[in-house]
Formats: C-alpha cells, sequence, structure tokens
C-alpha cells in the first residue's frame, strides 16, 4: 500500500471511530465526509484492513447505503458483524439493519464539517 492510501485509510479509521456506540453509518458517508464522495469502495477496503489501526476501529458499525451488512464476509466470522451490531442494541434481520434510517449516523450532519 501506497502512503497516500496510508493517509485515506488512517482519516477512514479516525472517522469511523467516531461512530456512537448503537449507531451505524454507509461507506459512502464516510467518503462524503471526507471530500471523496467517489470513493465508498476504498472505505470499504479501510474497514477490510482495519484490524492493523493503531487502534481499535468498530468497523461493524459501516454498511452499506441500504443497511445490508456487506462487510461481514471480512470478519474471521461471517456473523461476528451482525452479532457485534446485534450486542449493542441494533435489530438485524437476514444481514439487514433493521430501523436504518433511525440508526443512520450522518457524520457531515453530526460532526463540523
Amino acid at each position: 500500500m501506497n502512503s497516500q492510501n496510508d493517509d485515506f485509510f488512517m482519516q477512514v479509521w479516525k472517522l469511523a471511530s467516531l461512530i456512537p456506540y448503537g449507531r451505524v453509518t454507509s461507506y459512502g458517508a464516510i467518503a462524503n465526509a471526507l471530500g471523496k464522495t467517489n470513493a465508498s469502495r476504498m472505505v470499504g477496503w479501510a474497514m477490510n484492513k482495519s484490524s492493523s489501526a493503531p487502534f481499535k476501529v468498530p468497523a461493524h458499525r459501516v454498511v452499506n447505503r441500504n443497511g445490508v451488512l456487506t462487510g461481514r464476509n471480512s470478519f474471521e466470522d461471517p456473523n461476528l458483524m451482525g452479532k457485534l451490531l446485534k450486542e449493542e442494541g441494533v435489530e438485524v434481520e437476514n444481514n439487514k439493519v433493521v430501523k436504518f434510517e433511525k440508526l443512520f449516523w450522518n457524520p457531515m450532519q453530526e460532526l463540523d464539517f
């Protein structure tokens, strides 16, 4: 990985670490907040590599734009993402966040960007 990707991944991890307990956000919302509107997929790659971050990143709180747990296969156990969300009180059915709109955390609205 080059240093440009390293910097972007670090920005993604720092922003993801701000997602409140019991809330979720999307790859696109993170990309938008970082000024990279077309980088949703790269945010996904950063989440996939988040275990190498120098601090804990709650990657389980990042889902796709429809609330689907598309990153679940990046976890050691594909059921872990849903399990972690459920432990935070987030209802998940068929690998999708129930009441996604209500639980959605938009960093552009919640933080001073």
